[in-house]
């Protein structure tokens, strides 16, 4: 059986294709193909750029998916998902399946920031979420990098290279950026600044995860974790190291909402039970 799990979030859209026995719930799913798509205007367009890839990559037809869960801040307007589920429910899902011993999960996406709490069968406990504003989110980054005429993929690694992290200390993105703008003015290295937006990052972070509890084991998932750096400041706040995710940790909202995918689908085609007769059946 073959089922999808399709992520529409602010910066992009992802796709995950799950094949598996079909028979019970036993067996290890097998992630067939996976897309990052950009976001466009339209959700409904986002998540047919993002299944057709992978359709693509597959040979697969949509006729060959069983069962479709849609999540992320667009997921109402999949229109071919079966369902749909919240990013956080996804998130928690897609991180426990590969880490069992993770109870909480950072998750940093285009324009949010979550912190989820989860229980040993993956299933949701708590969670705080940042929405109000995209500062320490992937927008975020994106902006600082051309504020500092350097690209995304490059500030992880540069950020490395400082030995005195520069103090950032506006919690807006527009005075963050014209903070950052001054600093390059008065002389800071750019190394220093950038690490100084990655403690920013992890400072409003920690306060998220302070107020859901920490619990390890911890991981972090979204786009914003592939950033080496953001990582390192998290885990000097922490004082204790992150588990990685053996995946893009990218698509863990659309795989969770894979997984929950074939366990709808599992449910829809389980046989029903045979019922053992007493003595006042007959």
């Amino acid at each position: 059986m073959i089922v999808a799990g399709i992520d529409v979030g602010s910066l992009t859209g992802k796709a995950v294709l799950l094949k598996f026995n079909g028979e019970d719930n036993s067996d290890e799913p097998v992630i067939l193909a996976s897309s990052v798509v950009p976001t466009r205007i339209l959700p409904s367009k986002t998540s047919n750029d993002a299944m057709d890839e992978v359709l693509q990559e597959t040979g697969l037809t949509r006729d060959d998916i069983e069962f479709i869960v849609g999540t992320g801040y667009g997921r109402v307007r999949v229109p071919f998902a079966n369902q749909n589920i919240s990013e956080i429910t996804c998130h928690g899902r897609g991180a426990h399946h590969f880490l069992p011993s993770v109870r909480t999960i950072v998750d940093i996406g285009g324009q949010d920031c979550k912190v989820i709490k989860i229980d040993k069968t993956g299933k949701l406990v708590d969670f705080a979420m940042n929405d109000k504003c995209a500062a320490g989110t992937g927008r975020f980054l994106e902006v600082m990098a051309k504020a500092l005429e350097t690209t995304l993929d490059e500030l992880g690694p540069l950020s490395l290279k400082s030995k005195r992290p520069a103090l950032i200390t506006s919690q807006c993105s527009v005075f963050a950026e014209s903070e950052v703008v001054s600093l390059v003015a008065e002389g800071k290295r750019v190394v220093d600044i950038v690490a100084g937006l990655h403690q920013s990052i992890a400072s409003r972070t920690m306060s998220l995860i302070n107020r859901v509890g920490l619990e390890p084991d911890l991981t972090i998932t979204g786009g914003v974790a592939k950033n080496i750096g953001v990582k390192k400041a998290l885990e000097e706040k922490l004082g204790m190291k992150l588990l990685q995710v053996p995946i893009d940790p990218q698509i863990i909202g659309a795989l969770g909402a894979a997984l929950i995918a074939k366990d709808e689908l599992l449910k829809k085609t389980a046989k029903p039970k045979k019922r053992k007769l007493k003595k006042w059946d007959f």
